[in-house]
């Protein structure tokens, strides 16, 4: 059940915000989501302990639903209302990390295995950095870089707090990263505007000029880390933003520039809205119908994009 956030009805978005978003899905719904208290949600560090365990541990005091597409995901509820899931002593201890449901899904798609070399380009705060040690189990090695010192200090609390042992903390601009990479997880900067339900600001803060200097970021960053990516690898590129311009026409732009970079299937037990294949009289390729958009109402969450991409 949706529970709005105080006063919905007087918060007002921009006239071109709603005109271009009611041409891409169904504004009424779109609004009524975005406008609604986003359900907490916790990803179980397998590192530290599992999730029967941890269920046992809390279950008198906690309600755990299962997040369908993430096996360490749950959302979590307090039986008496708390809302604080991040204060608790397992959260302290590190047996689990406060995390978006949509968020979990980029290094699901990415499926990094055990002693690879993976590249988590804009790694901050260290959600999906976290999420892919666990993934392998804390061996091989992840080079989690940020550009932002401020953010690379709660990315180095938060690596340390889930006994991560096989990261490497670096501080640059992703275009600047060398090596050769197995994998590679680019989860860009972007607008934000599926993230809507956890900072209000965003509907504000909303601006075309802007989203078009994050596009040339964007692209500047995506073609780079395929350049470092070996051959055969793959990459992700995700965004938790909801602009065509951001998601389907930067994968679109790559793909025009990378005839050896495929598109691949992304086959998760999720809700999804078909890709946007056609926008302000552009038309993309039909390989675009391939990435994973995810609108706010489509399984109760944020919004979310995802494109996995193969290096012949």
């Amino acid at each position: 059940m949706l529970n709005p956030v105080p006063n919905a009805d007087n918060i007002l978005f921009k006239h071109r915000f709603v005109e271009q978003y009611s041409k891409l899905t169904d504004w009424e719904r779109f609004r009524k989501y975005s406008l609604s208290f986003l359900r907490k949600s916790i990803r179980v560090n397998t590192i530290k302990t599992s999730a029967k365990e941890l269920i046992d541990r809390m279950s008198e005091n906690w309600v755990f639903e299962q997040i369908p597409w993430c096996s360490d995901g749950f959302w979590i509820e307090h039986k008496e209302g708390r809302i604080d899931v991040g204060n608790t002593i397992e959260h302290a201890l590190g047996y689990y990390y406060v995390q978006e449901a949509a968020s979990m899904i980029p290094p699901i798609v990415l499926d990094v295995h055990e002693h690879e070399l993976i590249l988590d380009m804009a790694a901050a705060p260290g959600s999906k950095t976290s999420q892919m040690a666990a993934m392998m189990k804390n061996t091989g090695i992840i080079v989690a870089n940020d550009p932002d010192g401020q953010r690379l200090a709660a990315l180095g609390i938060n690596l340390m707090r889930c006994g991560i042992t096989s990261q490497v903390i670096t501080q640059m601009n992703g275009e600047g990263i060398k090596g050769v990479f197995d994998r590679i997880l680019l989860d860009a900067p972007c607008s934000g505007t599926g993230t809507i339900r956890k900072s209000l600001k965003t509907i504000q803060m909303w601006n075309p000029s802007s989203i078009k200097r994050l596009v040339k970021l964007q692209l500047r960053l995506i073609n780079h880390a395929f350049d470092i990516l070996k051959p055969g690898g793959v990459m992700v590129y995700s965004t938790c933003s909801l602009e065509p311009v951001e998601n389907e026409e930067v994968i679109n732009t790559f793909l025009n520039k990378h005839p050896d970079g495929e598109l691949t299937d992304i086959q998760l037990e999720i809700n999804h809205s078909p890709a946007i294949t056609e926008f302000e009289g552009n038309k993309y390729s039909s390989e675009i119908s391939r990435c994973l958009r995810l609108w706010p109402q489509d399984n109760d969450t944020e919004g979310f994009f995802v494109a996995k991409i193969r290096k012949a």
